[in-house]
């Protein structure tokens, strides 16, 4: 592309200076003869006058007398009737520029200068011409290298910056060149960019987040599937059953929960809904699991209550955060459900040490763990909260105390929620917490 742009700018340059001087050449040579005849017209002209006046005036007439009056290197000759032409200075061989006047006396002067004298000037001109031309070109091929590596260094980088995009590398390079066509292929790529470092960013977490969200599901469904091999009771086989089937359909609201979480994670789809039956439903999957290691989950506080949110995720949230306690805490994990203002509040707490000081800040971030765990869960929960118009908090660190928030609607026959006219409790609040542990 560089040996192309100079090669073109070149061509232009050339032309241009093949047609503007080969004009100005002609002009010139025509300007310099036309000044030269005229030189020789004027002599003549002025040599004619000067023998009229001799003439008039009865004056001598010679060679010697008028040699001063021609300027050197030319040849003049006055022929005046009834004598012998007078020849001023030497006859001059090769062309010659002639011009002839006549006096009032009847004399004819005729005066000659050598061509050759015009062809220097014009010589000297065509010099002069082709410096200029030189120059010209030396400068038209500076400016079309300077011009090649401004446009061709920036469409390398281009090409390079295509190039990492096509390999995997979706770093933009915020690097722009001054032309506005560039800028704009640049600004182009950038957004490309970015683009895809989303794409790939969402792509990776919704891998991590499923292969998070759907460990649980699966062992306790594995679980079922266990216990109906080993069992030969045709009523326990068909209780096992119901149980798993209902697992795998809370499986598979978990699939299509993470992929509307990976195309828009603010699309929710909140109802209203049961709080208990989705509390109940957490218990009685987790607690095999906590018998297992010698430790209970048990549930207190308000019942009766209804929220708005989408019951798949509030129970993924409640896994995650029971899951969590089994992991990371100790004792009893108790579940307590109160009422703040217009909101449910689902609180999990348990008897361990509780959350590191240094950890507190950033429990819910993602790869954030105090052990050796993924460190998603928390991450995916509040999330999953938050998409509904919940939120996910940690209440106290010591012991944790987690609680999830969510829009309260009233019961069925128009009972005010609390903190309204007509609500019993104090505004915000149904009364003093019992202590949760």
């Amino acid at each position: 592309m560089r040996r192309r742009l100079i090669n073109s700018t070149l061509a232009v340059v050339l032309v241009v200076i093949a047609v503007f001087g080969v004009s100005l050449v002609i002009v010139e040579t025509r300007t310099i003869t036309s000044s030269a005849q005229d030189r020789v017209d004027s002599e003549a002209v002025r040599l004619v006058s000067i023998v009229d006046s001799r003439l008039l005036g009865q004056e001598n007439i010679s060679a010697d007398i008028l040699r001063e009056q021609v300027e050197p290197g030319r040849h003049a000759v006055v022929e005046i009737p009834g004598r012998e032409p007078i020849r001023i200075g030497d006859r001059l061989g090769g062309e010659v520029i002639e011009s002839s006047a006549r006096g009032e006396q009847g004399e004819r002067v005729t005066v000659q200068d050598s061509r050759s004298s015009v062809t220097r000037e014009v010589g000297r001109t065509l010099l002069i011409i082709a410096a200029v031309a030189l120059l010209a070109v030396i400068a038209a091929v500076l400016l079309a290298v300077r011009q090649a590596n401004r446009l061709g260094s920036p469409l390398t980088d281009l090409a390079e910056t295509a190039e990492r995009l096509g390999s995997g590398d979706p770093r933009p390079r915020h690097k722009r060149y001054g032309v506005p066509e560039l800028d704009r292929v640049a600004d182009v790529l950038d957004g490309s960019a970015e683009r895809i470092a989303r794409m790939l960013t969402a792509e990776r977490r919704l891998a991590a987040d499923a292969s998070h969200q759907l460990r649980t599901p699966l062992t306790a469904l594995s679980m079922r599937l266990e216990e109906i091999t080993v069992t030969e009771d045709l009523d326990t086989v068909k209780e096992e059953a119901s149980i798993a089937l209902t697992q795998v359909e809370r499986l598979t609201d978990v699939v299509e929960r993470l992929l509307t979480n990976a195309r828009d994670p603010r699309t929710g789809s909140a109802v209203s809904f049961d709080l208990d039956e989705v509390i109940k439903q957490q218990l009685e999957e987790w607690r095999p699991a906590y018998r297992g290691v010698g430790r209970a989950i048990v549930s207190s506080g308000k019942h009766g209550l209804r929220a708005v949110g989408t019951p798949g995720a509030v129970a993924q949230v409640l896994a995650a955060l029971i899951e969590n306690s089994l992991m990371h805490g100790g004792g009893t994990v108790a579940l307590r459900t109160r009422v703040t203002g217009n909101q449910v509040v689902v609180e999990i707490t348990d008897e361990g040490t509780g959350v590191p000081g240094d950890l507190g800040a950033r429990i819910f971030e993602r790869t954030i763990s105090g052990r050796n765990s993924t460190g998603i869960g928390l991450a995916v929960a509040r999330d999953l909260a938050e998409a509904d118009g919940g939120r996910l908090e940690m209440l106290q660190s010591r012991p944790p105390v987690f609680g999830l928030f969510l829009s309260r609607t009233p019961k069925k026959g128009g009972e005010p929620l609390l903190g309204e006219p007509g609500g019993t409790g104090a505004p915000g609040e149904d009364g003093p917490p019992a202590p949760v542990r």
